[in-house]
């Protein structure tokens, strides 16, 4: 499939912020207004969704209302990208309700991590179109530093493929866990909703892929890690890829989710890993283009590289 790059964003552009996962409730409410004041200050116009702020099930909105706000966010022509406002359980529920045709012929700027990475990775899968795993909205106003903003106006407006060029140095360190090089198609996301996508009407295609994959740890134990990860070998999907990212994963017992991954795998691979703390449920994090090649040598000490 041909891969789509969407248009650059511009000062005086429009964004528009959908909720395509876990409600806009409580606290999250004045959070989005914050951050909505901080990108509207550097420049930009802000236009929530018309279901941004419903709760219609008391745990979401239902899936047509936030299918019909993502629907209609790609339609508008006055929006130039779609920022998520947060992650949470069920942005899956959206998948048979989208517009696939109208997605890829209004190629448009999508970006989230958490669950929203379940909704980048289908896009992208279904229509050629780049989406990108990065800070969502409602964390603009919540992170402590605004190094993760940085990163993201820094790949959105000035079309940046650096990886970590905010981020401080520790954030942006790369470990191997084995040794080589290789290139690929960029996929991945949290790892709970990456093993949801390995199979079905709604899969991915892990074919010569680099795979980047990180975790909640208080939400996935090392048991649940484990038991996504062999879910993913026993369909192969370790066969298929051409390479390994990991990135966040803090657990109280201390396990490495790449050691749960070494002990998942074995050493029937023959693929490079790398390991990085840039990206995940973690403060400081890029902006990974979900979609392009990419290219990883651990010979260097920044051992992946968006081409």
């Amino acid at each position: 499939m041909e891969k789509i790059l969407p248009p650059k964003l511009n000062k005086g552009d429009t964004i528009g912020v959908c909720a395509p996962s876990s409600p806009i409730v409580g606290e999250n409410i004045e959070e989005l207004k914050k951050a909505k004041e901080i990108v509207e200050k550097d420049g930009f116009k802000v236009k929530f969704s018309k279901n941004i702020f419903s709760n219609t099930n008391g745990y979401s909105n239902t899936a047509k209302e936030k299918a019909d706000d993502l629907n209609s966010l790609f339609k508008d022509k006055d929006i130039k990208m779609i920022w998520c406002a947060k992650g949470g359980e069920n942005s899956n529920s959206v998948f048979e309700y989208l517009d696939f045709d109208l997605i890829k012929n209004n190629p448009k700027i999508i970006c989230g991590y958490s669950d929203i990475t379940s909704l980048t990775s289908i896009i992208a899968e279904k229509t050629g179109l780049v989406t990108f795993s990065g800070t969502n909205f409602k964390t603009i106003a919540t992170d402590e530093t605004n190094n993760s903003y940085k990163e993201a106006i820094n790949r959105f407006v000035n079309g940046s493929l650096e990886i970590g060029k905010f981020l401080d140095k520790n954030s942006n360190k790369y470990f191997t866990i084995e040794e080589g090089k290789t290139e690929g198609e960029l996929i991945g996301g949290n790892l709970t909703l990456i093993k949801g996508l390995v199979s079905g009407k709604y899969s991915i295609n892990f074919e010569n892929k680099i795979l980047f994959i990180e975790d909640l740890g208080y939400e996935t134990i090392p048991a649940m890690a484990s038991n996504d990860l062999y879910f993913m070998k026993q369909n192969n999907v370790f066969d298929k890829i051409k390479g390994l990212w990991i990135g966040n994963y803090e657990h109280e017992s201390g396990y490495s989710l790449e050691k749960i991954v070494l002990d998942t795998i074995g050493d029937k691979y023959n693929f490079p890993i790398i390991k990085s703390n840039n990206f995940g449920h973690i403060e400081n994090k890029t902006v990974i283009p979900i979609g392009v090649n990419a290219k990883i040598d651990t010979s260097k000490d920044t051992k992946i590289e968006v081409k």
